[in-house]
């Protein structure tokens, strides 16, 4: 059976969104291990005593800084990461509503063409 040209290029189409879901599902995780990662280090940090040595990483290096600097940068990241993971998932409520809507366009195209 010969699949129409408009339904072929709705498959297509509908291979490009579950790319851009994957694509959307990784970012999601990324943000996500790294909101969790942030969070443990401030409840680690607020642990530790005033008068600790604190080091931070900026690339390859570790860097001397204080528990305020720390704290202040850790709050800001989380803030950060938090809008992100807000957008992410956002975009991912989108694709997910353009594959289902596309998935029953295909599927009725595919049953009109069998009739």
């Amino acid at each position: 059976m010969d699949i129409p040209e408009n339904v072929q290029e709705q498959l297509n189409q509908f291979q490009q969104l579950q790319q851009q879901a994957q694509a959307i599902a990784m970012q999601k995780q990324a943000v996500e291990t790294q909101l969790n990662e942030s969070k443990k280090a401030l409840k680690e940090l607020a642990k530790s005593s005033d008068d600790n040595e604190v080091y931070k990483t900026a690339g390859s290096l570790l860097i001397k800084t204080t528990k305020k600097d720390a704290n202040d940068e850790l709050k800001e990241t989380i803030e950060t990461l938090e809008i992100r993971q807000k957008t992410v998932g956002k975009q991912e409520e989108r694709i997910t509503k353009k594959l289902k809507d596309l998935q029953s366009t295909i599927e009725f195209a595919m049953r009109s063409t069998q009739q």
